[in-house]
């Protein structure tokens, strides 16, 4: 059949341009040049000057040495250089990588490594860390120092000052990929299977995984964005982009902490916020002291792992009105919401709560998420089939850096499988209930139970370990060991904390022991479900 409408219609630059972020930035410096872009401590930048900053930075990224392709490597809190390294390292038509905060020196390293970093910009507080992963690295990386005024004093990586450095380039030309596939970030996950692995972002699914979380939560050109999620985590849920998109104002915030949020919704009037459950549990329990009133409702978005509802519901009574999302890093964090229904908000906040507690249904730009069987086909919607969890669509990681045997492990059938298990539910919401991979989130971390494992194993005193989650009030979930020993051996747990602060991150440290024998079935296999059983609420 002949293509009627194809002959003499092919694509061109009128009509046809490659998606990207980049475009974001272009059209709000051009509508909005003298509204705030962002604030941060006493500082604030209209979208004017912020774009001609990012332009000044991808220029410097360029002489600096770095090639179309290469990576760029950031370890910083949230802050100005952070944001506008979302926008400056593809300008330079580099690869983002933006490095967690809390990881130690020999996961940067590796990081550094996998990702192959030719430059590294790095907030003074963190100078000692990045130090000991570049000795660890044993080559020589492009350094830049971040000197934010909240950064400790006294620390120095003796490299150039991101401002000085900022300040001797012309800012460069707007351009954008000639591919709309092109990488425009690698954000390594935590390590859930042992080393961690990059997961490479397109261009155009950074573009589309932004305008769908600026709908799910409503932007516009008024709202006022604070930034308690890091950075650093799926490039900050794409939010880096999405708040740009709408012209509306980032408001940066180092640390987080209870006070220094409510003080800034009031100051700010902040109208949107993400964070993980720790996040609103953090606000929930807050002194009377630190607590404000809020002015207007502030919406929450939470993701992480899955809220109780009893989080929701004292997140509520404090004013906000809270989103439900969820996703993974490989599906550029948020890609599935839990919409609230025209009913919803007429029941009582317990009720409300239990049904936002699910994780929805598909994000407005990701294509489809269900529940499958072994088969690959979607489970009964009877809210009690066991399934996997999977996404397709154009939010979807373009795949795993340098590792295609775990990418043709996650894409199949034409499905991202996520490694959840949960759910479908009559009304088409699914609901996770267990994780096939054993991930630990805690605070919005993920931590590999076999990296922790393979640490205790290591000491002298442990036969067996293995480890999984215990709900935490305040963690959502975190780290328990249950460890059979030699023997005739002995250890105290406070001895096997101070072992794994010598090998691991201090969020992964086991915050409970069990000396037990563990269970396993015939074949040897660890039964974690009878351990998890054991877990009792941790209370910091």
């Amino acid at each position: 059949m002949t293509a009627i409408f194809e002959t003499g219609l092919e694509r061109n630059p009128a009509n046809y341009v490659p998606l990207s972020p980049l475009s974001f930035l272009r059209r709000a410096e051009r509508v909005f040049p003298g509204k705030c872009a962002l604030t941060h401590h006493d500082r604030s930048y209209t979208y004017a000057q912020f774009a001609t900053r990012i332009r000044k930075v991808a220029s410097a990224i360029k002489a600096a040495g770095v090639q179309p392709g290469d990576c760029v490597a950031v370890l910083a809190p949230n802050g100005p250089a952070a944001l506008e390294a979302h926008y400056a390292v593809p300008l330079a038509g580099a690869v983002l990588c933006m490095v967690n905060t809390l990881l130690d020196a020999a996961a940067i390293a590796f990081i550094l490594e996998h990702a192959a970093a030719k430059l590294f910009l790095v907030d003074r507080e963190w100078a000692p860390k990045a130090r000991a992963a570049l000795d660890l690295l044993g080559r020589e990386v492009a350094l830049v120092e971040i000197a934010d005024e909240a950064a400790p004093a006294g620390l120095t990586l003796g490299a150039p000052e991101y401002e000085d450095w900022m300040a001797l380039h012309e800012p460069a030309a707007w351009s954008g990929p000639e591919d709309e596939w092109k990488a425009i970030a690698v954000n390594y996950t935590s390590g859930t299977t042992g080393n961690p692995k990059g997961v490479v972002y397109s261009h155009r699914g950074a573009y589309l995984g932004a305008l769908g979380v600026a709908l799910t939560i409503g932007l516009t050109p008024q709202s006022r964005y604070l930034w308690t999620l890091p950075m650093f985590h799926c490039s900050g849920w794409t939010f880096t982009w999405a708040v740009t998109a709408l012209g509306a104002t980032h408001v940066c915030l180092r640390k987080v902490e209870a006070g220094a949020i409510f003080e800034h919704i009031e100051r700010h009037g902040v109208t949107h916020m993400c964070g993980a459950p720790i996040v609103l549990g953090m606000l929930i329990n807050a002194p009377a002291g630190l607590r404000k009133p809020l002015a207007r409702e502030v919406l929450l978005a939470t993701a992480g792992a899955a809220p109780p509802s009893a989080i929701i519901e004292g997140t509520e009574r404090l004013g906000f009105r809270v989103q439900h999302v969820y996703g993974l890093t490989e599906v550029y964090g948020p890609s599935a919401t839990c919409e609230i229904q025209p009913g919803w908000p007429a029941l009582d906040v317990a009720a409300r709560a239990r049904l936002m507690a699910r994780q929805g249904v598909p994000g407005i730009t990701q294509e489809d998420l269900s529940i499958l069987d072994p088969q690959g086909e979607p489970v009964p919607a009877d809210g009690r089939t066991l399934g996997e969890l999977a996404f397709r669509g154009n939010v979807v990681m373009k795949g795993y850096f340098k590792n295609t045997k775990a990418t043709q492990e996650v894409f199949r059938n034409g499905w991202f499988l996520t490694g959840d298990l949960g759910v479908l539910h009559p009304d088409g919401y699914v609901e996770i209930k267990d994780r096939s991979k054993d991930i630990i989130i805690s605070g919005g971390e993920n931590i590999s139970s076999l990296e922790v494992e393979d640490v205790l194993y290591r000491h002298p005193a442990v036969r067996e370990a293995a480890v999984v989650a215990a709900p935490d009030e305040k963690w959502g979930e975190v780290p328990m060991a249950v460890v059979t020993l030699k023997d005739g051996a002995s250890v105290t747990p406070e001895e096997l904390s101070a072992y794994c602060r010598e090998h691991l991150a201090g969020f992964k440290i086991p915050k409970k022991y069990v000396f037990a024998e563990l269970p396993k079935t015939s074949t040897g296999k660890i039964q974690k479900h009878i351990l998890r059983k054991l877990a009792p609420p941790h209370r910091a």
